[in-house]
């Protein structure tokens, strides 16, 4: 599917730097940093898109940064409310399926799902596998404990291929270098926000 990627364009891609909030000090004031003026980016959100016939249309929203509310690793896959379906759903969110690997490993639905009741509200409920509470008596692996093993066992399937890492930097790095020849200033956001 990478093959398939277009180049990432500077039109879907926004960057950003934390800046102070209460005690905590910004990305430039940290003490550890010798350049006060850097542009590095904390925060980047990428919009790719794929060229074939099952994935034309659909977006591919990659966004990581440091300083943000949560600190977690997450895959959501976002469904387009059905249009004209039933006339009381035409405001409602989409489905949303959310597969969270970090922290406290879930799986769960936001469904929009009708009030029991004569009449005819909506409101979204999550229906949930959290991990921890399904498997308390085991100790579930950290990130690092499983692809240790799997070296550990040779499978590579966790890794990315030698092909994968060529479409990926070929997607990348036009953006990239765009971005550091022009030195262009990442957008400031509050440390703590989303």
């Amino acid at each position: 599917m990478l093959k398939q990627c277009e180049h990432l364009s500077l039109d879907n891609l926004v960057t950003g730097q934390y800046t102070a909030r209460g005690s905590h000090p910004g990305y430039l004031e940290e003490p550890s940093l010798e350049n006060k003026e850097s542009t590095t980016e904390t925060f980047a959100c990428a919009v790719l898109k794929v060229h074939n016939p099952r994935w034309h249309g659909v977006p591919f929203v990659l966004k990581a940064g440091k300083g943000l509310t949560d600190r977690k690793a997450e895959v959501r896959v976002q469904f387009h409310a059905v249009p004209g379906a039933v006339s009381a759903l035409m405001g409602c969110a989409g489905n949303e399926l959310v597969v969270r690997l970090q922290p406290e490993e879930a799986i769960y639905w936001k469904v929009m799902n009708k009030v029991p009741g004569l009449g005819f509200q909506v409101q979204q409920i999550r229906m949930d596998l959290l991990y921890s509470s399904k498997f308390h008596e085991k100790k579930l692996p950290e990130a690092y404990e499983r692809l240790l093993l799997e070296v550990l066992a040779g499978n590579q399937g966790n890794f990315v291929s030698a092909d994968e890492l060529v479409a990926s930097w070929r997607i990348f790095t036009p953006a990239l270098h765009w971005l550091e020849e022009k030195a262009v200033k990442p957008k400031p956001y509050v440390f703590g926000s989303r």
